[in-house]
């Protein structure tokens, strides 16, 4: 996702009075320019970290959704809009066949080794923010198995 399109999404929130979705837009926002600000690079913020910044903040407001009372409905509801906001701009997610794909093309001597630990310890930093980790630890479970 690009900043500058948060960016105009939010301004277009503004106009049309939506005070949720500007104020859920508006966190990913401030939150990326955070981030961007501790890499050092506030003025050319890359693509990669605003993604990574819109996974961080989903996985936020998910334990939030989790771990909120059930009576408390109103909260509930405004996570969970929130969350569904977020969805909007998160990156695609790889499916398990091309988690699988990828694996068995570029790891395949890693594999070998049927060491599911010493697999998923090379694999996951080249899979971080692209697949889901349960995946990834389901094909390589998978893989392991043959």
């Amino acid at each position: 996702m690009q900043m500058e399109q948060l960016q105009k999404d939010m301004i277009a929130a503004m106009k049309a009075r939506d005070k949720v979705r500007k104020d859920a837009i508006s966190s990913l926002v401030s939150a990326a320019k955070k981030a961007a600000i501790d890499e050092g690079c506030r003025d050319n913020i890359p693509e990669e970290l605003v993604n990574k910044v819109i996974l961080k903040e989903m996985k936020s407001v998910k334990e939030q959704i989790d771990t909120c009372p059930a009576t408390r409905t109103d909260l509930l509801d405004e996570y969970n809009t929130r969350y569904a906001i977020f969805e909007e701009y998160a990156p695609a997610m790889m499916s398990a066949e091309e988690v699988e794909k990828e694996l068995t093309e570029q790891f395949s001597d890693v594999i070998a080794t049927g060491n599911k630990g010493q697999i998923m310890k090379a694999v996951m930093p080249h899979f971080k923010g692209k697949a889901d980790g349960k995946v990834i630890n389901q094909v390589v479970a998978k893989l392991c198995a043959k």
